[in-house]
């Protein structure tokens, strides 16, 4: 993640582009290799489900510290159709973490 709070929404705006454009590969690996969910394979089926996905990003938080990290959160709103055409929409919060050049970290 970017060291500032734009530069982590811009990548969850990425995260979510290729979403979009059905590049689950490249969303995935912007994913934390510990992030809690599902596997690759499953997260890319996950999407079979839908007709259109899409996401709004908004505005982030500030960053907050903690712990050897970095914390920003980022409020998203997804949206679209499923394959039966009816619509969905689900609001939340996404914290994105970045290691904060702690003994042991990597640009990753």
């Amino acid at each position: 993640m970017p060291e500032s709070a734009q530069g982590a929404a811009n990548v969850l705006q990425t995260y979510y582009a290729l979403i979009e454009q059905g590049d689950y590969d490249a969303a995935w690996a912007l994913r934390s290799p510990s992030a809690d969910g599902p596997a690759k394979q499953a997260f890319a089926d996950s999407f079979d489900r839908y007709a259109e996905y899409h996401a709004q990003v908004g505005a982030p938080s500030e960053i907050q510290g903690a712990a050897g990290s970095l914390y920003v959160e980022v409020p998203v709103q997804i949206y679209g159709r499923m394959q039966d055409g009816k619509p969905f929409s689900s609001a939340g919060t996404v914290t994105l973490r970045r290691a904060n050049n702690v003994p042991g970290s990597t640009p990753e």
